[in-house]
């Protein structure tokens, strides 16, 4: 018989609707019985991508013993951390300051005031690795409860004061200072690895936010050997495209398989930044099939995209992507063994007797396209891994993002198309009854009150993407999503953000989103996306928001360049010269060209009608021909109509 989590939505916690396990979705329910019958939360948190949580589920949550024992002494509550963002990052918090590390699953012993009291993340059946058996802290703890409940209930202010994180930060003095971003960018150098690319050793992540600021900053070739590595690696898909989580070691081979929406979005951008700044053509080829990967298995019939590729299949971890020799040749006939010294596989594989496919030295084969739709033909006739298929506000939103600029950049209309029915479907979709923004969607449900990551993310994608098709409404939506974030989540005594808004259910604390690993944080994005939406419509009170957010955070930046990648790129922003560039008239097209042809971070677009625009306000087309108006720093040159006067204004 299911249980309560049969009526949710998210595909992590349907994938446990059928334990024996008497899960309780994060709620009123759940938190009203714990109190009225004052016994401990067990909260276990995970996502529906995560090996070891379904490898705990296995072993432990499917058995109906241990359930027996859970059900019977703690009030037991399955939490998608992807959803609830805001229950997963105070209970990591916790993890981390009880136990000096965290992850997934994460298993949290609260008291009915949710107030955590021991913490860990997996743990086996039976004793192993230095591990207790989930049995013997299920026994331990609820031991610790009956005894010394008071005693625990002791340290809870305690605890509760320390789980506000940066919540508690307060403004240093000082101003702002342009040397910390040549200082940021001269240490995240310093701990690149100049062999292998990447940041220190295994496991390496892609820093995108990293790599996105060292190219602003002059260390182009840094962030190169990079996206160079990544590309030619196991952690990038040769035959489909698209990028898993993370490489468990550190010459990016071996993957953990997973892929992630948000992972994609933003290394798109960041490849096609690559490209743009070195005219290296790998680079483009990497942003396009990561996008092309992105529409073809990841795009819903909607126009919103799924969340997540789980990384098994068949009960293996990457089955799905690996080949033996043999399948190779059944695959690929004659042209087998061409292809098998480019992808570099062997006879003896290099991940469990199996090969993850990598990219070879020097310019591609000639057959390469042919080898890798043939590969992705055959691989598709497999038992595919499982996909989380909920539409997450924030990460569509990083989508969009990425679609908008590529196909503004690239001249691919098709990613522009679907950058904006994927920005229509977020603005109609995942709206309440009032209007507000919401987080998450499946099978026809819009639900959970957006977080603060939703709102930057969204106020960051409708800018790219009026800069990339020119259409107002996505101005005005952007305009309007700013004065709401604003007023729901602003921090008037600190400065800064908070992740929930004024109104949202009360939790045992209330944090801010600081940092950018692995995307973002709600900080970083919100600032991001007033500074610029501050130069598209010269209203300072949009600035000083930002600035607020700049003075919290600069100096932890400075000192932690590679957890605040996002907002660096910010503080980037508002230290530079930003130009303000208006395009009128008919046939803009050359004039596009012109300001997309380079990376050009400090420049905001506006073009085409002016429709409430305040960038277009009497910009005229000059003798009937289109026209380019750029202003910089409070003062505008004259309009220029040739592009290349408008190539030598932007250098």
């Amino acid at each position: 018989m299911a249980n309560r989590l049969a009526h949710e939505t998210s595909p992590y916690l349907l994938q446990h609707k059928d334990n024996p396990v008497d899960w309780h979705a994060w709620g009123p329910e759940a938190l009203d019985r714990a109190r009225t019958e004052d016994r401990p939360l067990l909260v276990s948190i995970g996502y529906s991508a995560c090996h070891w949580c379904h490898v705990m589920e296995r072993e432990s949550f499917e058995d109906p013993d241990t359930a027996a024992l859970m059900n019977e002494r703690f009030v037991c509550v399955k939490v998608d951390r992807e959803e609830r963002p805001d229950v997963d990052a105070i209970y990591m918090e916790a993890c981390q300051a009880m136990t000096g590390h965290g992850g997934w699953p994460l298993n949290a012993f609260l008291t009915p005031e949710q107030v955590p009291f021991y913490v860990g993340t997996y743990f086996p059946p039976g004793p192993r690795q230095g591990m207790p058996a989930w049995r013997q802290v299920l026994e331990a703890v609820a031991t610790a409860w009956d005894e010394r409940r008071e005693e625990i209930r002791s340290g809870s202010e305690r605890i509760v004061e320390r789980l506000k994180g940066g919540a508690l930060l307060e403004p240093p003095a000082g101003d702002l200072d342009p040397r910390t971003l040549d200082a940021a960018a001269r240490d995240i150098a310093a701990s690149h690895d100049d062999a292998r690319g990447g940041f220190g050793g295994a496991p390496k992540f892609p820093m995108s936010s990293a790599i996105e600021l060292l190219l602003r900053r002059g260390r182009a070739e840094t962030a190169a050997t990079t996206l160079r590595a990544m590309a030619s690696g196991g952690i990038y898909d040769q035959v489909g495209g698209g990028f898993a989580r993370y490489s468990v070691d550190a010459v990016w081979l071996v993957p953990h398989f997973e892929k992630m929406l948000y992972d994609n979005a933003l290394l798109a951008r960041a490849y096609l930044h690559g490209w743009l700044v070195t005219g290296e053509e790998l680079f483009r080829t990497v942003c396009e099939e990561t996008l092309d990967w992105a529409l073809r298995e990841m795009q819903a019939p909607e126009g919103g995209f799924y969340s997540a590729l789980d990384a098994d299949s068949e009960g293996e971890e990457g089955r799905f992507y690996v080949w033996t020799i043999g399948e190779l040749h059944e695959v690929l006939g004659g042209e087998a063994e061409e292809a098998i010294a480019w992808f570099r596989a062997t006879e003896a594989g290099n991940f469990e007797g199996r090969n993850i496919l990598t990219r070879g030295g020097g310019p591609a084969p000639a057959g390469l396209p042919a080898w890798r739709r043939r590969l992705y033909e055959a691989r598709a006739e497999r038992v595919w891994p499982g996909l989380d298929d909920k539409r997450l506000t924030a990460w569509n939103a990083l989508m969009v993002s990425a679609l908008a600029e590529a196909g503004a950049v690239l001249g691919r209309e098709d990613y522009l198309d679907a950058a904006g029915r994927c920005a229509d479907f977020l603005l109609t979709q995942l709206r309440d009854a009032d209007g507000r923004l919401l987080r998450t969607y499946k099978d026809g449900d819009a639900r959970l009150l957006g977080y603060l990551e939703d709102h930057g993310f969204l106020l960051e994608a409708l800018i790219s993407l009026y800069e990339a098709s020119f259409e107002p409404r996505f101005f005005h939506a952007a305009r309007e999503l700013a004065d709401a974030t604003i007023g729901r989540f602003a921090d008037e005594q600190r400065g800064g953000f908070f992740e929930t808004a004024h109104d949202h259910e009360a939790l045992v604390a209330r944090r801010k989103d600081l940092e950018d690993t692995p995307i973002p944080a709600g900080n970083s994005s919100v600032a991001y996306g007033l500074l610029r939406l501050a130069a598209l419509t010269g209203e300072a009170a949009y600035e000083e928001r930002a600035v607020g957010v700049l003075t919290l955070l600069h100096e932890i930046a400075g000192r932690h360049p590679l957890a605040f990648g996002h907002l660096l790129q910010a503080l980037d922003f508002h230290m530079a010269a930003v130009r303000e560039v208006a395009l009128v008239g008919p046939d803009r097209a050359p004039l596009e060209r012109v300001v997309r042809r380079a990376f050009r971070p400090h420049l905001v677009l506006a073009g085409g009608e002016a429709d409430g625009v305040p960038l277009l306000e009497g910009r005229e087309p000059v003798d009937g021909r289109a026209a380019a108006y750029v202003c910089e720093r409070f003062a505008c040159r004259a309009p220029v109509t040739e592009p290349e006067e408008l190539s030598a204004l932007l250098g």
